[in-house]
């Protein structure tokens, strides 16, 4: 079952984003920058921040085997603000599964749950940023209907990173 997350799911939902960011990363990514990134942006603390924040919603399979992070604001990314056509728009900022549960439906039910959330949220559409190396990633959103429309930079570290701009019309 996939619910919204609340303030109470703050440390395990740390936990399961430390465990599958890292199957994200490309191969040349350095362990220390990855652990850097789950240490700043995928701590308790984050989560307690982003469960907090009316324009994020947390969604997450109820044994925390995988959850998503929707985030209703306009992008701030200039080269993401060029690439989207469809306003007003919801960012897929996370999308994770622990590895045990790919190929099992999960990621698809937590896909389907966050296009219906952001739409139920007045969305027309929903977008997100994928590293253009992680061909399992991209072959899961091209079937969800996420259309390569643009690319951007993410910097892990030291090192910049170049992601696919994805988008789906609601």
């Amino acid at each position: 079952m996939i619910r919204l997350a609340t303030s109470a799911d703050a440390a395990q939902l740390a936990e399961l984003a430390a465990a599958t960011f890292p199957l994200a990363c490309p191969a040349s990514a350095k362990p220390a920058d990855i652990q850097s990134f789950i240490d700043t942006t995928l701590s308790e603390a984050r989560f307690d921040e982003y469960l907090a924040d009316p324009d994020k919603a947390v969604l997450v399979a109820d044994d925390f085997s995988g959850y998503t992070l929707l985030v209703f604001q306009e992008p701030k990314d200039e080269d993401v603000l060029a690439a989207i056509a469809h306003r007003p728009t919801a960012e897929l900022s996370k999308c994770y599964s622990r590895a045990e549960t790919h190929g099992s439906g999960l990621a698809s039910q937590l896909m389907q749950a966050s296009l219906d959330l952001a739409r139920s949220r007045g969305a027309v559409s929903v977008w997100l940023g994928v590293n253009e190396e992680n061909a399992k990633a991209n072959r899961f959103y091209e079937k969800h209907g996420l259309a390569k429309v643009g690319t951007k930079r993410f910097k892990l570290g030291e090192r910049w990173e170049h992601d696919f701009v994805r988008e789906v019309v609601l």
